[in-house]
């Protein structure tokens, strides 16, 4: 069976992060937020501009949409390219597998919410069910079922190597190395002040990994609102982002909420909030804007709720065709739409 008996819920989670939340929300991210949004007499001169934050340079905008299909499962959570640019998404209690154009090709029937996808180049599919990993072959057929690490375990984010696979663990804040038999061997980004690693700071269930062609994995630090670069040894090698408003940094309580690597090891980064895919150089320097936050009107409104668990709404995630086109995936219109570099 797919099902766990341990199942973290929004609540828990929320109980586990208030705190972290609570103090980069003030401190590292909102304060950057605040400027006066009319300079007239009875203004407050720490009102939000929201609206000018809404709105991109078109400048800024190097991509286009080219294509556009809805999700055919509700509640989607991430966006995986696998074979012949065969499109996965890990929604409800299903991956379903969709041609380059939003076609339905066939799906994967899980017992549990599925949060998150990866494919090999086989087509293998891994999938992050709640706690545990789920392996099916290109057919679809079960292989394997891998044990779950632990209770708190909340997987949110895969990517393969050619002899591992690494899992982002929203619920303990780290990265977990298996090999490709499922046995769990390493663990990343825990908090280690001997090797100068400050720890993984995770507010909402967004964490993410990629393995970038250099060798070095990317995990976005969320609560850090930074992009981290590791060994899969778990060496911290260098990270890069910085909590902003302006359209370089990344701002909220929690940014960037997944990330995508082209083949030169240029990055797509997604946010919630002020929803929006940005573009930035191997090393972290912003480039440009694949969509802004106009795009996407839905999620920009569900970003915009307050109530405790409001850094649980929206977002976006992606994932790079052989064409090199952004596939976004909407988590709050329940649509992808697909973006080309403009001429």
């Amino acid at each position: 069976m797919d099902c766990p008996n341990q199942d973290l819920t929004r609540r828990r989670f929320l109980q586990g992060t208030a705190r972290a939340a609570g103090i980069l929300a003030v401190s590292s991210s909102s304060i950057p937020l605040l400027r006066a949004a009319n300079p007239g007499r009875n203004a407050n001169p720490f009102a939000l501009d929201v609206e000018r934050l809404r709105r991109t340079d078109p400048k800024l905008v190097h991509y286009e949409q080219v294509g556009r299909f809805p999700c055919p499962a509700p509640n989607p959570r991430r966006i995986a390219i696998g074979p012949d640019d065969r499109v996965h998404i890990a929604a409800a209690d299903t991956v379903t597998i969709l041609d380059r154009a939003g076609g339905s090709v066939s799906k994967i029937v899980c017992a549990a919410p599925v949060r998150c996808v990866a494919v090999a180049p086989d087509g293998t599919v891994y999938a992050g069910v709640r706690d545990h990993v789920a392996v099916f072959d290109s057919a679809g057929k079960r292989l394997e079922t891998w044990q779950s690490p632990g209770q708190r375990t909340w997987l949110t984010g895969l990517a393969l190597g050619e002899n591992d696979v690494f899992a982002a663990d929203s619920g303990n804040r780290l990265v977990l190395r298996y090999d490709k038999t499922g046995k769990l061997v390493g663990r990343i980004g825990e908090r280690n002040r001997d090797r100068n690693i400050p720890g993984l700071v995770v507010p909402s269930p967004y964490l993410d990994v990629k393995l970038a062609h250099d060798g070095l994995l990317r995990v976005n630090n969320t609560g850090r609102h930074r992009v981290e670069a590791y060994t899969t040894d778990g060496g911290l090698e260098f990270f890069w982002g910085q909590p902003s408003a302006a359209i370089e940094g990344f701002c909220g309580c929690c940014n960037p909420v997944g990330i995508a690597l082209l083949p030169d090891g240029r990055a797509a980064t997604c946010e919630k909030g002020l929803p929006r895919v940005k573009i930035y150089s191997p090393r972290g320097v912003f480039e440009s804007v694949v969509a802004g936050t106009e795009t996407f009107f839905e999620n920009a409104k569900a970003g915009t709720l307050k109530s405790r668990s409001d850094n649980l709404l929206g977002g976006l995630d992606a994932a790079v065709d052989s064409q090199e086109r952004i596939y976004i995936l909407d988590l709050v219109a329940n649509d992808v739409r697909i973006m080309k570099r403009k001429a």
